[in-house]
């Protein structure tokens, strides 16, 4: 566990070193063709409600596709950082009703729904910052979305699990330890367009 560890620890220095080079403009213009390709996802385009997040500094934007969730109808779920790095639930009603939480975090504004909401989502958005050809993905640590997926399995929730990234985030491994969420996520979506993962040691597919 020792070496996984390390070695996550290198690899997440690598990406989030990469991330830092991006300009502005940079993650503007890839938030713009990230939030097109996501649209073009039936497990989006048929979802009443999307459990998101909202993107922060170098992440891979994720504003432009909130906002046009919400204008389809769809109901949109935010996280909201708790204590314990568990997450509770709010409903996005705009940028207007976003404040800035702790670690510079951007949280709605408004009523709590309680960590359970999320389990009403019919796709949940993932930070995250890789992908490997498996489907495995690669967050920040934290645990707090390891708490999240551990909450959809107990309840056994399905819905679909989706992150977007930078191009050059999709690698060819990712280091998994036993406590990690053990399935896969079903997209990844990157400027260069979708990648649908067929399971877990399966191939993947390009949309």
């Amino acid at each position: 566990m020792n070496a996984d560890m390390s070695e996550k620890s290198v690899l997440r220095a690598e990406l989030l070193g990469a991330r830092r080079l991006l300009s502005t403009q940079d993650v503007t213009e890839t938030a713009a063709v990230l939030a097109r390709h996501a649209l073009r996802l039936s497990e989006l385009a048929d979802a009443a409600t999307v459990a998101a997040y909202v993107s922060v500094g170098r992440e891979p934007g994720t504003r432009a596709l909130l906002d046009a969730l919400r204008s389809r109808g769809v109901r949109v779920l935010l996280p909201v950082l708790l204590d314990d790095n568990d997450l509770d639930w709010g409903v996005y009603r705009g940028a207007d009703h976003l404040e800035r939480a702790g670690r510079g975090l951007l949280e709605p504004d408004g009523e709590r729904l309680g960590p359970d909401a999320v389990l009403t989502a019919d796709a949940v958005l993932l930070p995250g910052l890789a992908v490997d050809a498996r489907g495995m993905r690669l967050g920040r640590g934290g645990g707090s979305y390891d708490r999240v997926l551990a909450r959809l399995a107990a309840a056994g929730a399905d819905p679909a699990l989706v992150v977007l990234l930078h191009t050059n985030e999709v690698v060819a491994r990712v280091p998994v330890e036993p406590h990690d969420h053990p399935h896969p996520v079903h997209a990844v979506v990157t400027p260069d367009g979708v990648t649908r993962f067929t399971g877990r040691n399966g191939p993947a597919e390009r949309a």
